[in-house]
Formats: structure tokens, sequence, C-alpha cells
């Protein structure tokens, strides 16, 4: 437990300095994307919460910050916008209007209550048989908020949501998972679950019930991903289900297995360098188009790049830059050696 108490002090620091030192610097660019990158650690947190500990890799998780997102939006969009917003409406919900706060949470309840519904089943699959089912699920849900107009506005854009995350904000929500997911990897369903990652067979001779530990820590990943998700839609204000599709499940993907998927360090680590990675390709390829270098337009720069860092990681460190052990057990391991 003191390696877990020193890793939460390590990596509460470095949202700290990430959120002080954007403040400090007073520009608004670096404010925004301090935001943003503290709104892709939640969602990153809540995928290593399930991913990391059980070894299974989830496509779903941006359909359930899809599901936390729109529920947001239904609960806060001013009553006298409602009408103009989502103009199919169900009567009884033209008249609700909740605080942010309140509909963060209910974000989160409903794609915990969501998961907890649909996912039992698919926690008894393994290896491909997951990954596919998981990819399905995403479709599933991303073609239902395409298509649910009432709630949703379909395909077109929603707006009115009432702007109200910033980076404080983003910053205690980061750091309240970054919390719950450390006391879950050492809690007895955490441990049970890493040692089915290790070795189903033996985590099941054990006594271990391998699908249920799956099923709670999927649904705690995608009580987190509804709350990342909510909290994402009071910082944009505006969004179409395509936000929740395939190019934001990549980019969550790729900080979780640059940084290490089986450490909650790694989600952070992988969060913080994709990030500053992602924002200096954009400016990169921003510049390019301006200067209008060679022929045509630069496009698709960012995603190639990040594509092939994923690759020569996988290849040089297939577990990540934090693989096994967070930071606190390395550095409390290091003092240790240097003592003998």
């Amino acid at each position: 437990m003191k390696h877990s108490y020193l890793t939460a002090i390590i990596l509460l620091g470095v949202i700290v300095i990430i959120g002080v030192g954007s403040q400090l610097l007073g520009v608004r660019l670096y404010d925004r994307i301090a935001t943003n990158l503290m709104i892709s650690l939640v969602l990153v947190i809540g995928l290593q919460t399930f991913m990391g500990n059980s070894g299974l890799l989830s496509f779903a998780h941006i359909g359930f910050m899809g599901l936390g997102a729109y529920t947001s939006a239904v609960l806060t969009i001013p009553v006298q916008m409602k009408g103009m917003a989502l103009p199919d409406l169900y009567a009884f919900l033209k008249v609700v209007e909740v605080s942010p706060l309140l509909a963060m949470i209910a974000g989160g309840i409903v794609a915990a209550a969501v998961s907890a519904l649909v996912a039992y089943p698919l926690m008894r699959l393994s290896d491909a048989a997951a990954v596919i089912t998981s990819f399905a699920l995403l479709v599933v849900l991303y073609t239902v908020m395409n298509n649910w107009s009432a709630l949703t506005n379909g395909p077109r854009t929603l707006f009115g949501l009432p702007k109200t995350t910033d980076l404080l904000t983003a910053a205690i929500v980061a750091a309240f998972a970054v919390v719950v997911a450390l006391l879950f990897k050492e809690s007895r369903t955490g441990k049970l679950l890493r040692a089915s990652r290790e070795d189903e067979v033996a985590a099941a001779a054990l006594g271990a019930n391998i699908p249920h530990l799956r099923w709670r820590a999927f649904i705690l990943a995608a009580c987190i991903a509804g709350i990342g998700g909510a909290l994402w839609g009071h910082f944009i204000t505006s969004f179409a289900p395509k936000a929740f599709y395939l190019k934001e499940t990549f980019l969550i993907i790729t900080m979780l297995v640059i940084g290490g998927a089986n450490t909650v360090t790694g989600a952070v680590a992988g969060t913080v360098l994709v990030t500053i990675a992602y924002e200096g390709l954009r400016g990169t390829e921003s510049a390019l188009n301006a200067t209008a270098v060679g022929a045509g337009q630069v496009i698709g720069l960012t995603e190639i790049v990040l594509a092939l860092a994923m690759i020569v990681v996988m290849i040089v460190k297939p577990g990540g830059i934090f693989p096994n052990r967070e930071i606190g057990h390395i550095l409390v391991r290091m003092r240790s050696r240097k003592e003998t």
C-alpha cells in the first residue's frame, strides 16, 4: 500500500503541475490544451480500469462517453432552448433542467446502467472474440446515438450546452479518476482480475468468477467514461455522434497503449505525451497548409505519425512506457537498491 500512496501523490502532483503551469503561462491556448488533456485523462483512466486489469481491449469505451455526453446535454440545455436544439424531445424532458454537476453524475450512472445491462454475456469471451464483440458494441451505441433523434438530434449537431467545464473542474475530476483507478487496482476485485489476466485457468481454479469480475470492471470503466463524456460536452458545448466513434477511439487507445495499459502511471504518462505530440503535430500540419508547401493540402499527418509511434512502441516496448509497475513502486525499489 505504501507504493500506492506514493504513486497517488506523484500522479496527483503531475495533474497539479500541469494545471498550475498552464495558468502561470497565461496563454488561453495552453489553458484549453490543458483542459482537454484532463478530460482525455479521465477517459484513458476509465479504459485502464478495465483493459489494464482484465487484459481485454474494449472499443466500446468511447460509446459510453457519448451516452454520458448526451445524457448531460438533455438534462442541462436551458428549457427555452430545447425546442430548437431538440425539436423531437419527449414532453416530460422538455421541462427538465438540472445543474451540470448533477447531470455529469447522471451521465456516469446512465453509462454504467447500460453497460451493466448489455455487457455481462460479453464478459465470457476472451482474446479475438472479446475484441470483435466490443467493436460491435461500439457500432451499436453509435448507431443508436445517430438515429435516436428525440434524445440526440440524430446525426445533426446538438448545441446549447452551458459551458461549465474549466481547467479546475476537469483537473478535479481527473484527480478523482486517478484515485478511483488506484483503489480499484488494489481492491480484491482488481487483484483477482489481474490474476485472471495472467492465467484464466489458474484463477478460476482458485474460485474467481472471471465473467463477474470483468463485468464489475467494465461497469466502473463505463461510469468513468460517462462522466468524462459529460465533462467534455460542457467543454465543447456542441457535438454530433461522429465525435464518439473511430477517430476518438483510436486516440484514447493510443494514449493508453503508448503509456502502458497495465498501470495507472502508464495511462497518465501516455495521455500527457500523446496530447503534447498531438497538439504539436496539428500545429505543424496547419503551418504546412498555411504556407502551401508541396502539392495540395497536408491531411492526416497527425493520425499517421501517431499510428507509426504506436507501432514503434509496440515493437520496442510491447508493454508501453510503464509496462508492469507503478511509478511509486519503481522509486521505492530504486531507493532500496541504493541502500543495499
